[in-house]
């Protein structure tokens, strides 16, 4: 293909106000060429493994996404080269997956064939302390999470409350938004699908955004700022619900918090996107970008008193994200003693074997793509 290949990361998973949220079945289709299943505990080399694939097939000149896990930063949930329609998953805990068509489509990579039994089970005590003490830690952090979404949302209710929301104004935002996006566009398909992922994740360092890596390509960005609260994750729902009824494919990204609300979305047929800058995922425009500002639906409110609360709310909220993000670093640190049980007995020549093995055969499916293709 001659040159390199694009790289986009996101997060199929997160860590959340609900606990682990998971948008795993968004990863790639059912009927998607292949689905290499990794199976395997904890250091065993399932990361490294999707990982060295994808760059790979990235310096081969195809778009890759890395699909990373939001508990620890290092680590890959997944690899996926969409223009073959091939992925590699992570099949563990917490994100279970199971082969739905297998051998016509999911095949199982276990490495634990590779590890010696005789010696891990020699610390069977020492795993099973660690493997209880990381699932404390992250209902610890799930707590938190939870809590920091009771004052977000306290935040957000201010505008409301107060009566400075105008919900006229806010109606008239998103028709012209809508019909600022969509008029003139002809529909793409009779059969519109939404994927949902993450494009910022809650980690052991905090919150991290990729966004960038999903947007920063397309052609043009409608940018929306405002403060909590003023309608913005409204007013991206009404645009994607908008947009599947005039029949485009919509990629739909999630908040980190709280998966029930949608931040950003892209329409691959428009090479557009539309953008929720806000903490953690402020995003500066580019040339070309449309900035709507929802503080325009609103009037200031001079009450101090009432002031003085919402701020008070974002403050407990903010301390609640960092205790969680403590937790689940403490998590992490846990984790990686964990696998320092099993390192010392895995086979890790025998694994580069057989990714090698697994990467020869993607390439021999890329090939019979392409001759489909051409």
């Amino acid at each position: 293909m001659g040159t390199k290949g694009r790289l986009k990361k996101v997060f199929p998973g997160n860590n959340t106000c609900q606990g682990f949220y998971s948008f795993y079945d968004y990863i790639i289709e059912p009927d998607a060429t292949r689905i290499f299943v990794i199976k395997g505990g904890p250091g065993v080399g399932k990361s490294t493994f999707m990982r060295k694939i994808g760059e790979e097939m990235l310096e081969r000149g195809y778009d890759v996404e890395f699909h990373c896990c939001s508990s620890d930063n290092g680590s890959l949930d997944g690899v996926v080269i969409r223009a073959i329609r091939v992925a590699l998953l992570d099949g563990t805990a917490p994100h279970m997956v199971d082969p739905k068509n297998p051998g016509a489509v999911d095949e199982i990579i276990h490495l634990g064939d590779h590890w010696n039994e005789e010696g891990l089970r020699a610390h069977k005590k020492e795993i099973m302390a660690l493997n209880q003490e990381v699932g404390r830690l992250f209902k610890r952090a799930y707590r938190y999470l939870a809590a920091a979404h009771l004052f977000l949302e306290e935040v957000r209710s201010y505008y409301r409350d107060t009566g400075a929301f105008n919900v006229g104004a806010f109606d008239r935002l998103s028709l012209e938004l809508t019909h600022d996006i969509f008029i003139g566009k002809p529909r793409q398909t009779d059969n519109p699908k939404a994927r949902h992922l993450f494009a910022t994740g809650n980690t052991p360092d905090g919150a991290v955004s990729y966004l960038d890596t999903i947007v920063g390509h397309l052609k043009k960005r409608y940018i929306i700022n405002g403060d909590d609260g003023t309608g913005k994750t409204t007013l991206v729902r009404r645009i994607m619900d908008a947009a599947l009824m005039r029949g485009f494919d919509v990629e739909a990204y999630h908040c980190a918090l709280d998966p029930s609300r949608i931040e950003h979305l892209v329409f691959p047929a428009l090479d557009m996107a539309v953008v929720n800058s806000v903490e953690p995922h402020y995003y500066k425009p580019q040339n070309g970008d449309v900035v709507i500002d929802t503080m325009t639906c609103v009037k200031p409110v001079a009450e101090q008193l009432l002031l003085a609360e919402r701020d008070t709310a974002r403050e407990m909220y903010r301390r609640c994200m960092e205790e969680a993000t403590d937790f689940i670093h403490r998590a992490k640190k846990t984790h990686d003693e964990m696998e320092t049980y099993y390192i010392p007995y895995m086979n890790f020549e025998d694994i580069e074997a057989r990714r090698q093995k697994v990467l020869n055969r993607i390439l021999e499916l890329a090939e019979e793509v392409n001759g489909r293709q051409g």
